[in-house]
């Protein structure tokens, strides 16, 4: 059986690009969404493209018990992933500290780092069974750096980054590999979601440079889980050329 790479996020951007490079070097593949009917579209693309075969998952990752369920009810040779790509995750409204919404920051915080923990926690207990495994989390510049009116989404890649060090040193002893990326500007639909659609402010974010694409994020990986299993890629950070950190852009 060809090896196995479960992707969350995977209806848009990065994690609908990863599926289809992972399948083009050969990976089967477990994707999973909170939109059916993209992940039936895409399973369709890839089996229709490539000699692979591919499951989804319908699921929110902020559920857990729904997660360890679906899951759970993979047949047992599907349960031999190789390779994690938690790429789900979001950022919601872009205000300032004292009047951002505090939906938003349960939304961001259930699912860029409590989503990631409960999906990581799930696999990473499988790939110790088959002691083995590689997990790569999507994580962000704002993970390292923080800006105006990026607060509580700032502080979950935060998160994501201290989970991903520290993932890396617990399951060293089961010979699982940790690697993060930590993309700039990259056009996907996060202005969108962002900006609770309206389109105008979030194409903005993109006017007057070349952003990054989700195939460029895809490429990176694939050149992560192309490597020997004696190497692991601790952490990549990723911008366009334009973009010199999260708060300077060169813009025409």
């Amino acid at each position: 059986m060809n090896k196995i790479a479960l992707v969350t996020g995977a209806t848009s951007g990065i994690g609908e690009a990863t599926a289809l490079v992972l399948a083009e070097i050969g990976y089967n593949l477990i994707i999973t969404g909170r939109r059916s009917e993209r992940l039936a579209v895409l399973q369709s693309k890839i089996t229709d493209t490539f000699d692979v075969e591919i499951k989804y998952l319908n699921f929110d990752i902020r559920d857990n018990q729904n997660a360890i369920k679906l899951i759970g009810s993979l047949p047992e040779a599907w349960k031999k992933i190789d390779v994690l790509i938690n790429n789900a995750g979001l950022a919601l409204g872009y205000d300032d500290f004292q009047d951002a919404q505090t939906e938003d920051w349960d939304a961001m915080i259930d699912t860029n780092v409590k989503g990631l923990l409960y999906i990581s926690r799930i696999v990473s207990n499988l790939m110790i069974e088959n002691k083995d495994g590689l997990i790569i989390n999507i994580s962000s510049i704002a993970g390292t750096q923080v800006y105006a009116k990026g607060n509580v989404y700032c502080a979950s890649k935060h998160a994501v980054d201290a989970i991903t060090k520290s993932m890396r040193i617990d399951l060293l002893k089961h010979g699982i590999r940790v690697s993060s990326i930590s993309p700039g500007a990259v056009e996907t639909d996060f202005s969108n979601v962002r900006f609770k659609g309206e389109d105008q402010k979030a194409d903005a974010v993109y006017l007057g440079y070349e952003p990054l694409k989700p195939a460029d994020i895809a490429k990176v990986i694939k050149f992560i889980v192309s490597r020997p299993s004696n190497v692991n890629i601790n952490d990549i950070e990723i911008t366009p050329k334009a973009q010199a950190n999260a708060y300077y852009v060169n813009k025409n």
